[in-house]
């Protein structure tokens, strides 16, 4: 029968390896994957390739591949026009190749969009086959606000190499700002004629009682005094009664 110290001895003894186990472990699994991680492979071509081809032929040096874009090209469709790190560059694995992929031989004319609103042009770009590019919009006083006021490609551009044309759209007239005038202290009627001058309106004035002012003064005003106001805003007076 084992005596109580052997069994101890026993029972440390056990525990101790099943640490030492797990730490080798532990070790083994960390060395592996930096391993991993570390290796580089050198990218294949793909370029001419069909997508799925492609992904397989990455997949075989541990690479993934994402579609960074899609254009006009005479290679048929889905196949890889271009592809990014270039062919021969070292990276490591798992990391993605970014491909762009053909539409195939352009077969749509871009229409005319000068003068259409920004809604109204998306949805002729989309029976037309094409997509809205980048939109960008600059104040015009003599444009409406919404309105496209140039566009690129041109109308009627049937060599493009992209399914997305760019806009220019009008944002209308630039809203003017002001510095709101201090009216503390004016009399009614002179701090009307300052709100006018200014390009204001005034919408509100409410009396109340202020001991030590001079009664039908403004004693408050919003918005305050310093800050900026749009053209046509509307000012609210509190006035001495």
């Amino acid at each position: 029968m084992m005596t109580r110290e052997k069994i101890e001895r026993l029972t440390r003894m056990a525990f101790q390896l099943f640490i030492l186990l797990a730490v080798a472990f532990l070790s083994a699994i960390t060395t592996m994957r930096l391993a991993i991680q570390g290796r580089e492979v050198a990218v294949p071509r793909v370029t001419g390739l069909r997508a799925g081809d492609a992904q397989a032929t990455l997949a075989s040096r541990s690479l993934g591949m994402k579609i960074a874009d899609r254009v006009y090209s005479d290679l048929p469709p889905d196949f890889v026009v271009r592809q990014s790190p270039p062919v021969g560059s070292r990276v490591k694995v798992h990391q993605r190749a970014h491909v762009v992929l053909s539409l195939g031989p352009q077969k749509v004319s871009v229409p005319a969009l000068v003068g259409e609103t920004l809604r109204a042009a998306r949805i002729k770009l989309l029976r037309a086959g094409l997509q809205v590019g980048e939109i960008s919009s600059v104040h015009l006083p003599e444009h409406e606000a919404d309105q496209v006021i140039q566009q690129n490609p041109p109308p009627a551009a049937t060599n493009t190499g992209s399914p997305r044309v760019n806009l220019l759209v009008s944002q209308g007239p630039a809203t003017l700002e002001y510095v709101m005038p201090d009216l503390v202290g004016l009399t009614l009627p002179d701090a009307q004629k300052r709100i006018s001058a200014a390009g204001l309106r005034l919408a509100k004035i409410t009396f109340s009682p202020a001991p030590g002012q001079s009664r039908g003064s403004v004693q408050a005003h919003t918005p305050p005094p310093g800050g900026k106001v749009a053209s046509g805003a509307t000012v609210e007076l509190q006035v001495v009664e």
